[in-house]
């Protein structure tokens, strides 16, 4: 779409300006600011009569009034194809690899195609012609990676299309016409391997199903006390140093997922960096192959301007969307939504709407709930199910979980990783705190696992509550001694501290108990329930702390050794009698 409105700019405040327009403007139309041979690219906020409101994406130095603006008739949209796997991109979808060509820092008003066009893709056409088509049905498929890309009717095409002709196979661009047809009024249309998607429009063709399958990670702790389920929404709070990045750096190698699309919304240029060096050299466990491969990565850092935080959000919900079409299960993961909602606050006030509380916009919540609702599973024509896993880290200022951002994420998200930085001060990974953590997919999980493990939920009730009376306990005893506390009570504030230091914390460093799979993780939680249940019977205090303290030494010995193995059966068996003897003492 083109659109010939043009217009000047009146007011400027920092990255809004207020632009008097000529012409047919919308809300959501991508404008362009044009200083000398520079054009940069701004969004539509708000229309008041003849004049608008234009968050410019870029530093807006050189503008003055009168400046020419120009209107490009769309709408903010991300471009989907292939060649979305392995990219880095910027909020407005620009390849950051081909612009670093160009130097050190990044000029302004410079816009490259977010796909390769030169790049050949092996097209085998699926459709054929004269069948009848709808938005979202497949035309044809390419190998991306390892994943077999849909080349689908584009999903802005709200008309039923009868084909009219079909490349043959072979070796194309993604600019090449491979369908043609005609649609319900008679006009011809052609189809290429791209199609365009307004970010800020959930992208859904198919039926919302209830997620049904556990979005497994290897992370015990997230496993067992606070699983998510795919399709599901989550979200990670905690204070600077707490390890939410070490969180997402194992939630992108190690979940059960297709593909991972890792948005950094505004996060330090420092931790970015690490991203980017660190994901090209990770291996994917589930193929040997590198991370990158089933990756994308939308960057913004916290140098870059705040409007385009906004912006990178919307890209990467939008690009995860677009592969849940395809029927394949996308974790996407937001770092951080703190930062996203600062732009929203910092656009607020130079719109000079009334503020919430924290001078955040009143709207905070409903933008927070309506990002966090573009997840879920839904059922394709086909049969095949897809799912988008949403992951939001929150940065709280001063680690308090009281502020907006965090109360707003919290009343959407199906579950809440609270991130300790008293666990990670002492150590103790990952840093999750299993005290202040909930999931509302534990039944959902459970009715998932009934015919492998009967009463999993049961399970996972009993261990938070020995979680719970072990630190009420333990506090106890900070005050009245171990002296003043009953046999009975020291022994469950000792099965608790068991769990957390044998089942909830893993070794990082250590290959086998860094990841630890489901078909292992299910004897090591039913063995801790084991001991739960057991009474044992101690002559006193000291043979108690004793015995507990034996048990973690084996048990922690047990978690580094292969599973299934020969010593691992034997270590297994000699924990399994250790507890026996005691219990019969």
């Amino acid at each position: 779409m083109t659109s010939s409105a043009k217009g000047r700019v009146v007011k400027a405040f920092g990255n809004l300006l207020q632009v008097e327009f000529e012409g047919e403007v919308r809300q959501g139309e991508v404008g362009f600011v044009d200083i000398g041979k520079t054009s940069l690219k701004g969004e539509v906020i708000e229309v008041l009569g003849r004049q608008v409101k234009l968050q410019v994406f870029e530093d807006t130095r050189g503008v003055k009034l009168n400046t020419r603006v120009h209107f490009s008739g769309d709408l903010l949209e991300a471009e989907l194809g292939p060649g979305l796997l392995t990219t880095v991109f910027d909020g407005l979808q620009n390849r950051l690899e081909v612009i670093a060509e160009q130097g050190y820092f990044i000029p302004r008003g410079v816009y490259v195609s977010p796909i390769d066009r030169e790049k050949e893709w092996d097209y085998v056409p699926v459709a054929k012609v004269g069948e009848t088509l709808e938005r979202g049905d497949t035309l044809g498929t390419t190998l991306e990676g390892r994943f077999e890309h849909a080349i689908m009717l584009p999903f802005s095409c709200f008309s039923k299309v009868t084909l009219t002709w079909v490349i043959s196979p072979g070796a194309y661009n993604v600019d090449t016409v491979v369908a043609r047809g005609k649609d319900e009024k008679g006009e011809e249309r052609s189809f290429t391997m791209v199609q365009k998607w307004p970010i800020k429009m959930g992208l859904l063709e198919g039926e919302r199903v209830k997620p049904t399958q556990m979005m497994d990670t290897g992370m015990r702790v997230l496993d067992t006390q606070v699983p998510i389920m795919k399709g599901g929404t989550f979200c990670t709070p905690g204070p600077f140093g707490a390890g939410k990045t070490v969180l997402q750096h194992h939630l992108s190698k190690y979940s059960s997922v297709d593909l991972v699309v890792l948005c950094a919304c505004g996060e330090r240029a420092g931790e970015v960096v690490e991203v980017l060096r660190e994901f090209p050299e990770l291996i994917d466990p589930h193929t040997d192959k590198p991370l990158m491969t089933r990756t994308c990565i939308i960057c913004n850092t916290s140098s870059m301007p705040v409007a385009a935080r906004e912006s990178s959000i919307y890209m990467g919900i939008t690009i995860a969307e677009y592969y849940r079409q395809m029927g394949l299960d996308v974790l996407l993961l937001a770092d951080s939504t703190s930062r996203w909602a600062q732009a929203l606050r910092e656009m607020s006030g130079r719109l000079e709407e009334i503020p919430g509380e924290e001078a955040f916009p009143a709207y905070l919540a409903s933008r927070i709930a309506s990002f966090y609702e573009r997840g879920g599973e839904i059922e394709l024509k086909n049969k095949k199910h897809g799912s988008v896993t949403i992951c939001g880290a929150v940065s709280p200022a001063g680690g308090s979980f009281e502020e907006p951002v965090t109360q707003s994420t919290l009343a959407v998200v199906g579950a809440f990783c609270g991130l300790s930085r008293q666990r990670s001060d002492a150590r103790r990974y990952p840093s999750v705190d299993s005290l202040i953590s909930w999931t509302k997919y534990v039944d959902d999980v459970s009715a998932a696992f009934e015919h492998k493990v009967p009463g999993w939920g049961e399970m996972v009730r009993r261990a938070q509550k020995f979680l719970v009376e072990g630190d009420e306990i333990g506090k106890r005893m900070e005050v009245v001694g171990e002296e003043g506390t009953s046999l009975e009570d020291l022994e469950v504030h000792l099965k608790a501290e068991l769990y957390d230091f044998c089942y909830l914390q893993q070794n990082a460093f250590d290959k086998i108990d860094s990841y630890c799979p489901l078909e292992r993780q299910i004897p090591l939680f039913q063995l801790i329930n084991h001991i739960f249940v057991t009474a044992f019977s101690f002559s006193s205090r000291d043979r108690a702390r004793e015995f507990f303290l034996q048990l973690q030494s084996k048990i922690k010995s047990m978690n580094s050794l292969l599973f299934e193995s020969n010593e691992y059966k034997e270590l297994m068996a000699e924990i399994q009698e250790m507890i026996e003897t005691a219990r019969k003492l």
